[in-house]
């Protein structure tokens, strides 16, 4: 059998074509250089997505000398900085497109105030005031009556009569004596009790 044959040759797997070439990377487009444009370069601001191929060197050369901003005043920059915050996508201030215009183009009165189902909010859109105070648990009762204090005061008296109760009881103010801790230990406890239930 002839190894040369053309018949053998026709059934071979690969044949006697040469290998492929390698696909030659586009040439620099610097001009005058021949060598590889590997490295890729923005083209420019209004040429978004397009690219110039550089070599190496003058990849870092054209870097280097690159302004995104050219041609632009100064207005135009601050301009494009400021919508690069968002993303450069459109926004509003607060309540320009709300209440005020579609109460105007509606022309119904209340138009711009949000529905009020359950009553909370009086004629004007403010919280109504609170009508009763709740009821003072037996816990929180004994912890007003150990800070002497009526059941149901305000968090601001609560805090005051707090804060002076830790003075006189606490043994540093009173020369090192003892005797009154389990009282401030009290006090403080009926203090934390009241604050954990919200009442200062």
């Amino acid at each position: 059998m002839k190894l040369d044959s053309k018949y053998f040759d026709a059934i071979r797997v690969k044949g006697k074509t040469s290998a492929k070439a390698k696909p030659r990377a586009p040439a620099c487009a610097w001009e005058g250089c021949k060598e590889d444009g590997i490295y890729k370069a923005p083209l420019g601001r209004d040429f978004e997505g397009q690219y110039l191929n550089f070599c190496v060197d003058h990849v870092r050369q054209y870097n280097k000398s690159y302004n995104y901003f050219s041609g632009l005043n100064d207005d135009a920059i601050q301009k494009y900085l400021k919508d690069a915050m968002t993303g450069h996508r459109p926004t509003w201030a607060m309540g320009r497109n709300g209440s005020s215009q579609s109460t105007a183009r509606s022309g119904r009165a209340g138009a711009g105030r949000p529905k009020d189902p359950f009553g909370l909010f009086g004629e004007d859109g403010a919280p109504r005031p609170e009508s009763r105070r709740p009821k003072v648990r037996p816990l929180e009762k004994k912890a007003f009556e150990n800070l002497d204090l009526e059941a149901g005061s305000s968090g601001e008296t609560i805090r005051r009569r707090y804060k002076d109760l830790v003075k006189q009881l606490h043994p540093d103010a009173n020369g090192g004596d003892r005797s009154q801790e389990d009282r401030l230990r009290e006090v403080i406890q009926a203090y934390k009790l009241l604050k954990q239930a919200g009442l200062c």
